[in-house]
């Protein structure tokens, strides 16, 4: 990123990050509601960090400065959903000649860097008292841009250098470099949600995307215990922790399904043990939301991945659950999703080996097209009410969040990244088995 040279002084000016809105600003007269979730998302991510901040709020635009580094802010606001680009910027009072003079020095220390680039010029008035149009004032910096510096070559179409300017009543903004935002809608617009998160790449992408579509997540993971070890919880808590670093703070629930998971093999599931168990899942995980204010299941299901994902398969399974079931990744193939799940941070995570539940007890063929009649068969053999009502009052929930020592129940941070490869000790951040919290 090209140095962002000083102001001088008398500028009532300095360093700040322009944040370019999403599609909220399609929301109409709900536009300012999903704004303020926004900015409270943004103050949840700058939590901790070392100094204070500002936020501004203009049309479509959020203006982001402190007396931090430029470097933190960019960090934390790039995970924060509901912004399109990240722009780093200098604020200068709007009139021409300050515009003007920040827009030639960005270019010289641009070009300082990278010579013979090629730059263009984007303005948007916002002002409409300015003393030029947007496409007039575009023309004319670019000429004293070219006056100052020489003949820098001009490219409107794929400029190496795109100098924005957006001008406002009092102070505009110049900006030079542009960092994608994760776009989508502010977390916790469009309700909650629990997550079935396995230790796959599946999940955690299916997770994000939901936050993308405004939902506050929560998650809960199902284990084998007894019968398997607790790297899975690791993993999970892991993956959830990073996942917190695009939403304010969300529980990870620990199921032990082992024992149940034998319940349903001793009574002859067989070939439907996949989708037996899957269904015992989002059974649980239905009741679960009921604790926790969930408005839907979300899960990693990819249509025909593997046997459990079928059509009818997925059907079976959807009929278990008193909630609606979303699939965000439902159409993607598997290399989509892995590619999505290294930009996010959570693949180091998920290629750490661990005991899959859901291999616990599977057998050698799976049914591909599993009947409700069978299916039913197998679960009246079992107090289903009482097996489940068995695996939520020994649920163990952790808050993956800002530290592993401490717990916070409420806080709206972000958690720090975990090193690759380290495991998370599954007892910290936890609440005492049974004590499910709202």
């Amino acid at each position: 990123m090209p140095a962002i040279p000083s102001p001088r002084a008398p500028r009532p000016s300095g360093p700040c990050v322009l944040l370019k809105h999403g599609e909220i600003f399609l929301k109409g007269r709900n536009r300012h509601l999903f704004t303020e979730r926004l900015h409270d998302n943004l103050r949840g991510a700058l939590r901790g960090i070392g100094g204070s901040t500002w936020i501004k709020s203009g049309q479509n635009v959020t203006v982001l400065g402190g007396e931090v580094p430029l470097e933190d802010l960019l960090e934390r606001a790039r995970r924060v959903i509901g912004f399109n680009s990240v722009e780093p910027a200098l604020r200068v009072p709007s009139t021409v000649p300050d515009i003007t003079e920040t827009a030639v020095e960005a270019l010289a220390a641009a070009r300082a860097e990278r010579p013979g680039i090629s730059f263009a010029v984007r303005a948007k008035r916002r002002n409409k008292s300015f003393e030029m149009t947007s496409s007039q004032f575009e023309r004319f910096l670019g000429a004293r841009v070219r006056e100052a510096l020489g003949p820098l070559p001009v490219n409107l179409s794929s400029p190496d250098v795109l100098v924005s300017v957006e001008i406002d009543h009092k102070e505009s903004y110049v900006s030079w470099t542009r960092h994608q935002g994760p776009g989508g809608l502010p977390v916790g617009s469009s309700g909650r949600a629990l997550v079935l998160l396995s230790g796959g790449y599946d999940s955690p992408v299916a997770a994000y995307r939901a936050m993308r579509r405004g939902l506050r997540c929560d998650f809960v993971h199902f284990t084998g215990a007894p019968y398997t070890n607790a790297a899975s919880v690791y993993k999970a808590y892991a993956l959830a922790r990073e996942l917190n670093r695009y939403q304010p703070g969300g529980r990870l629930h620990v199921i032990a399904l082992g024992h149940a998971q034998k319940q349903l093999a001793i009574a002859g599931a067989g070939r439907l043990q996949v989708v037996a168990q899957r269904r015992l899942m989002v059974r649980a995980a239905s009741a679960l939301a009921g604790r926790t204010r969930a408005e839907a299941l979300v899960t990693g299901d990819s249509l025909g991945q593997v046997a459990s994902q079928t059509l009818a398969n997925m059907a079976a399974v959807d009929e278990a659950a008193t909630l609606p079931v979303l699939r965000p990744l439902v159409g993607w193939e598997k290399q989509e999703i892995i590619d999505e799940a290294r930009s996010i941070g959570t693949a180091e995570i998920s290629v750490l080996p661990d005991e899959d539940c859901c291999k616990l007890l599977a057998p050698p063929r799976a049914t591909l097209r599993a009947g409700l009649t069978d299916l039913h068969t197998v679960e009246k053999r079992l107090d289903l009410d009482d097996v489940v009502d068995g695996l939520l009052r020994d649920v163990q929930i952790m808050y993956p969040g800002n530290s592993d020592e401490e717990a916070d129940p409420g806080a709206d941070s972000p958690g720090r990244r975990p090193e690759p490869g380290r495991p998370v000790p599954a007892v910290c951040a936890t609440e005492q088995p049974g004590t499910v919290s709202s």
